[in-house]
């Protein structure tokens, strides 16, 4: 008669399961579940609670706080300080202002003679009167001076201002409407600048062209002072930020 051999168990079948449904299994002594393997041999990686701060040297943070103090209206990071501050040619300036002096001008002479005016111009009614009259002219004067002040101040909160880590313009097209973008230095693709005409070039002003790696779009600021200068300026501090160098003005 043959001797029976052990029937061999199948530990990959449950033998029984527990309260909640789950199958346990009958392994032998040295068997591994290969998915408490796979646990075991999981990696939890802890992200740090405080994050190390890069190093800023003294030099740097007294350049930062002096650009805090002078541009205070600038959100400027930890270890940034402003190296160029470039702002719009007076050339840009000439029309407006003189339009406004021209205009206030003309209304003041009408006012000072203005029984002249009336009998220069056959005047009759309301308006013959001095008193309205002057009170015309007098708001026309206001409003003309007005107008003339908002232009100045529009055309002069347009800025550009260039630091050690970004390019900042500041872009003011009305009175109530104001705009500010940021280029890092390490996104300019292309800074060149532009002079159109005889006039651009005996004055020495004209427009700054930036392009960014990856965009299409092309910011400009118009009616600079020493284009050339700023665009120098520009390149430099774009070649030493790249390259991992200290940023200058120079």
């Amino acid at each position: 008669m043959e001797d029976e051999q052990p029937l061999s168990e199948d530990y990959e079948q449950p033998v029984a399961y527990d309260n909640e449904g789950h199958p346990l299994y009958a392994h032998p002594t040295g068997h591994v579940n290969a998915g408490a393997m796979i646990a075991s041999q999981a990696v939890h990686m802890s992200r740090p609670t405080e994050i190390e701060k890069p190093f800023i040297s003294d030099a740097t943070k007294v350049k930062h706080d002096q650009s805090r103090q002078l541009y205070p209206g600038l959100n400027l990071s930890e270890g940034e300080y402003v190296i160029a501050a470039v702002r719009r040619h007076i050339i840009g300036l000439i029309f407006p202002l003189s339009l406004g002096v021209i205009l206030v001008s003309i209304a003041l002479s009408v006012m000072f003679n203005y029984d002249f005016t009336v009998t220069s111009l056959g005047l009759q009614g309301a308006l013959a009167s001095s008193g309205l009259g002057s009170l015309i002219i007098l708001l026309f004067i206001i409003l003309t001076s007005l107008f003339t002040y908002v232009s100045y101040y529009v055309y002069n909160s347009n800025r550009f201002y260039l630091t050690n880590e970004s390019i900042i313009e500041q872009i003011q097209t009305g009175l109530f409407y104001k705009r500010e973008q940021s280029i890092s230095l390490g996104s300019v693709e292309d800074a060149s600048y532009l002079q159109e005409g005889l006039l651009e070039e005996i004055v020495n002003y004209g427009t700054i062209r930036l392009s960014t790696i990856g965009d299409e779009t092309t910011y400009t600021f118009k009616y600079v002072d020493r284009p050339k200068k700023v665009i120098d300026i520009l390149n430099n501090a774009v070649e030493s930020f790249k390259n991992g160098r200290p940023v200058n003005g120079s």
